[in-house]
């Protein structure tokens, strides 16, 4: 988890077609240049750049203030060339390297600390919204035979039960970059993420009327539910969990006092009329995905 975006980009090489003969050695080469150069990029911008940049502001504003800022007394760097026999116990270096840098040295060190540790958060925090959308008890994964001949509503069928939601605050969509709606985003990969919460309401009505699970829990549920298939699917005849059943006609996630659109066209148009459509409880259409595991 601390360094997933790596472990994301050593998958990429899809080592297993590279067995199989499906990938040349010159084409893994070639992905590994790639791969070589984004961490170039990443590193001198996160450990080398930024720690300079708040370095040298540090440096211009205790030039500014007539020294005046608070700051480290002794350099690391005037430590460690004291210590050196090459160089003496008093060199003239060190006194300098004390009296002028030893703050813009720490600042250097203290920025490329704080950008490692924040790049951890973030492969933390990326990891659990990622796997989460995909991977808990509720979500499908499908063949590529499965998936031959695929028709579209089909497509969207797919699409609806094999991601999953977090539930939560905006605040909580805002930090997960609305990939808490990851089966609205499933659905419609080209529509604004922000727009995500307004089209959630209309896709649990389409589930309701057509008896469709829509996935979605508490990020620890879902999180607790990742690594249990991951430590099931890890052990010796490991097997996925049951899968769950349609989305229940409920007003969990509905406004108060306000019936869903399903409901809304059920009271409309009588079930034995013949413009009744599958919304009406006494038809519908009732999709059963591949079995998994125990189901």
């Amino acid at each position: 988890m601390a360094f997933f975006e790596w472990g994301v980009a050593l998958l990429d090489l899809d080592l297993d077609a590279l067995r199989h003969g499906d990938k040349s050695p010159r084409e893994l080469l070639t992905d590994l240049e790639g791969i070589a150069g984004k961490a170039r990029r990443q590193f001198v911008k996160d450990y080398i750049g930024w720690p300079v940049v708040s370095a040298g502001a540090f440096g211009l504003a205790q030039l500014m203030s007539g020294g005046h800022l608070r700051e480290s007394k002794k350099s690391r760097v005037a430590a460690r060339l004291r210590k050196s026999t090459r160089f003496g116990k008093n060199n003239a270096v060190s006194d300098v390297l004390d009296a002028r840098f030893s703050g813009i040295e720490s600042t250097f060190v203290a920025t490329f600390a704080a950008n490692f540790f924040a790049n951890i958060i973030r492969n933390v925090w990326s990891h659990g919204i990622i796997f989460c959308g995909h991977f808990p008890d509720q979500a499908y994964t499908f063949s590529e035979e499965e998936v031959e001949n695929e028709t579209r509503g089909g497509w969207y069928v797919r699409q609806l039960i094999g991601a999953a939601n977090i539930d939560g605050g905006p605040l909580f969509h805002l930090m997960s970059g609305n990939s808490s709606y990851q089966v609205e985003h499933h659905l419609y990969p080209d529509t604004p993420s922000t727009r995500y919460f307004e089209v959630s309401p209309k896709i649990k009505d389409i589930c309701e009327r057509y008896q469709l699970p829509y996935n979605s829990g508490p990020l620890m549920q879902q999180w607790g539910m990742v690594h249990r298939t991951i430590a099931r699917l890890a052990l010796p005849g490991g097997k996925v969990r049951p899968k769950p059943g349609a989305l229940p006609a409920r007003r969990s996630w509905r406004r108060k006092f306000n019936e869903s659109e399903a409901a809304n066209s059920r009271s409309r148009v009588p079930a034995g009329h013949p413009d009744a459509g599958p919304e009406h409880r006494g038809g519908g259409v009732d999709v059963e995905p591949p079995p998994r595991g125990d189901d």
